[in-house]
């Protein structure tokens, strides 16, 4: 199978497990993130096609709705890629992005290995930035049924995965915690232009949030 064929299939699979999905990982997060990632790496001269199938695979089976356990993506993107009988290079290459790409708290550092690793990071945070990031992130907060802002709950700098992961938080919060901070924890200088914009956005939707809160706008 060619490397087209293997693509294309991939797209069908990852659309037909994820289309609908509504806490913000749905298809159209992937469909975003595959364009990004393919932009950034044409720029950085990377391997398109370990950065392509990184990005459809990189959510395929998030720790996030599998009760912490991030062994299940890369099980679940191996699967699939012997099943097209996907070199092993390009399989290793893959999952070890899966494995990879996940923010893990404030001060917890998550190194891709990797250029196509970077890129791939990069084009999932971005996606966590600016208007798109916004709407993901109240949708995420409704999904977990979490409060949009409470003044009695304070944002927390977590120093582990497993206090990130069990936490509880509010939207508002989830902005000082994770997408606030992701903007230099980008990797390619393409993506670093990107975000610089996305952030700012995201700074001035908080002013207001907090204007409106304080009765003030």
């Amino acid at each position: 199978m060619n490397k087209s064929e293997v693509i294309e299939k991939t797209r069908e699979f990852v659309r037909k497990e994820m289309e609908g999905e509504g806490s913000g990982h749905d298809w159209w997060h992937i469909d975003r993130v595959t364009k990004t990632a393919l932009t950034i790496g044409k720029e950085e001269k990377a391997d398109l096609f370990i950065v392509e199938l990184g990005a459809l695979l990189h959510d395929i089976a998030d720790q996030k709705f599998h009760n912490g356990d991030e062994t299940v993506g890369p099980r679940v993107a191996t699967q699939w890629l012997e099943s097209l009988n996907t070199e092993q290079y390009v399989i290793d290459a893959v999952c070890q992005i899966i494995k990879d790409i996940s923010y893990k708290g404030a001060n917890t550092a998550t190194p891709m290995k990797t250029l196509e690793g970077q890129i791939v990071q990069d084009a999932d945070r971005l996606d966590a930035l600016g208007a798109v990031g916004i709407a993901r992130c109240f949708a995420y907060g409704g999904h977990k049924q979490q409060p949009i802002h409470s003044p009695d709950i304070n944002p927390i700098n977590h120093a582990t995965f497993e206090e990130y992961k069990k936490t509880k938080t509010t939207s508002i919060n989830h902005f000082y915690e994770k997408l606030l901070l992701l903007k230099d924890r980008i990797n390619t200088e393409s993506g670093k232009k990107i975000a610089q914009e996305r952030d700012l956005f995201m700074q001035q939707f908080l002013d207001q949030f907090f204007a409106e809160s304080e009765g003030l706008n």
